[in-house]
């Protein structure tokens, strides 16, 4: 009985390792928002048109882990490197996202972020300017702002103020964004 839970938990641990190695040599940095973002390179039967053209928002709510990047704006980071390495010129993704609730926090200055959480180094610092620098067009809701006792002046370069995240989404999508449901 022993000897069976012993080879299930090694079974198992050997699925999840080779599942992780996958994911260490399948995927690699992109060559827009570098360090951010890692993608794998796809022989895709979908095809992309010539000239394609993305508009496309991104909703980000959950707050991440502090001390480390949020995943949701990695993810991001990772949509623009993929399309990029699939041949769609970065003058043809516009590209924004609405953060609002726990993530508001996500946006702010060192100072802020390590008053919130215990000295924790903010980590999304690097990767907003990265996305700003690339034409992302970043807003916090304005109404999580005020929730969470976040001012202009706290928020990392770049990051704009919207009166609330469901306004920001209803103008994004009156200019003919689409909602990226990731």
């Amino acid at each position: 009985m022993k000897i069976s839970k012993i080879l299930i938990g090694a079974f198992a641990l050997s699925v999840i390792s080779s599942f992780a190695y996958a994911d260490d040599t399948a995927f690699h940095n992109g060559t827009v928002i570098t360090g951010f973002g890692k993608i794998a390179t796809i022989d895709s039967d979908m095809p992309l048109p010539k000239k394609l053209k993305l508009r496309v928002s991104f909703d980000v709510a959950a707050a991440g882990t502090p001390g480390a990047v949020n995943r949701k704006l990695d993810s991001l980071a990772r949509f623009i490197n993929m399309h990029a390495e699939a041949g769609v010129a970065l003058k043809n993704m516009d590209i924004a996202v609405v953060v609002h609730g726990g993530a508001s926090k996500d946006l702010t200055r060192k100072n802020y972020y390590a008053a919130q959480y215990a000295g924790a180094e903010i980590k999304n610092a690097e990767l907003i300017k990265a996305l700003v620098e690339n034409g992302v067009e970043i807003y916090l809701c304005g109404q999580s702002a005020v929730y969470h006792d976040i001012d202009k002046s706290d928020l990392l370069p770049g990051v704009k103020m919207a009166l609330s995240a469901m306004t920001a989404h209803a103008l994004l999508q009156q200019d003919d964004y689409t909602l990226n449901p990731f």
